[in-house]
């Protein structure tokens, strides 16, 4: 009997050996990295970050100060372009819309019962939904691990492509929680299988169950990206997330999409990093002095 989800992975030429993805890796690191140490990407990644607060503390006058702070960051350094988005748990959501200022921050929720995306497809439905009615412009979900792991394709897609209904004109990020996938076999049919049920963007970690975002789960997860785009002339964004927080990690993941996706990919429209304390890292190396702004 065919199986479409596994012919089409089984299509795929993206390598799934693990060495040979660390050499890629070190050898593009060996390169290109030094080169990319300069002020211009690191305003660049300062403009790519997705500011976050994902915390069980987190209320609406917290998060209404960490709001604060990005229009703030617009009327104290006007010559530097601000964050790409704030990131917040869905029930902020309209919070954040009725306190940001600035037009060219989006709003970002985690959703899907982030984030062990563990309960009723309905409940991750709705929960979904009502990010976007409250104002959300983009939702971060947590791909099905357990579905994955059990083998069972066909419903790890079906809800990607459920959620990606329910975003409407949200753009949806999924996160293959490349921590717990492990290998690169795993990321590369992970990130298949949510390519072709509709996401807008593949996303490394939650941050929170597991290891967080590795530069060889980048590598896997932009060559993916790269052979689907070939194939569909649709182009996906890549977001790394989870644990990244110094200057010189950032620049590693920015070394790694270049060199794989190109300057296409290069714009806070198809790069994202999400961080809470790499902004503060990034910002003191951009005016020369340690700053605490966020």
């Amino acid at each position: 009997m065919a199986d479409k989800y596994r012919d089409t992975i089984a299509a795929s030429k993206v390598t799934y050996d693990d060495k040979a993805v660390k050499d890629a890796v070190e050898k593009i690191l060996t390169k290109h990295l030094e080169e990319n140490k300069t002020q211009d990407v690191y305003k660049f990644l300062f403009n790519a970050i997705d500011l976050t607060t994902l915390t069980s503390t987190d209320s609406s006058q917290s998060v209404a100060r960490f709001v604060e702070r990005v229009n703030a960051f617009d009327e104290e350094h006007p010559e530097l372009k601000n964050v790409a988005a704030i990131c917040v748990y869905p029930n902020f959501a309209q919070l954040v819309r009725t306190v940001l200022e600035v037009s060219d921050v989006d709003i970002a929720c985690v959703s899907g019962c982030f984030p062990a995306s563990q309960s009723f497809i309905e409940v991750k439905v709705a929960e979904t939904a009502l990010a976007v009615d409250a104002g959300a412009d983009e939702i971060d979900i947590v791909f099905n691990l357990g579905n994955y792991l059990d083998g069972d394709y066909e419903e790890v897609c079906d809800e990607i492509a459920e959620l990606k209904s329910a975003c409407r004109d949200a753009r949806l990020k999924v996160i293959l929680e490349t921590g717990a996938l492990q290998t690169a076999e795993n990321i590369k049919a992970a990130s298949i299988l949510s390519l072709y049920s509709g996401a807008d963007f593949l996303k490394t970690s939650t941050g929170k169950d597991y290891p967080g975002a590795s530069l060889e789960a980048a590598y896997v997860m932009a060559q993916c990206i790269k052979e689907y785009y070939e194939k569909t002339g649709n182009m996906v964004g890549f977001k790394a997330a989870g644990g990244i927080a110094t200057t010189d990690e950032a620049v590693a993941y920015y070394t790694i999409i270049k060199e794989v996706l190109g300057e296409k990919w290069l714009t806070n429209e198809y790069f994202r990093i999400g961080a809470s304390r790499l902004a503060n890292n990034l910002l003191s190396d951009i005016l020369g002095e340690e700053t605490k702004f966020f």
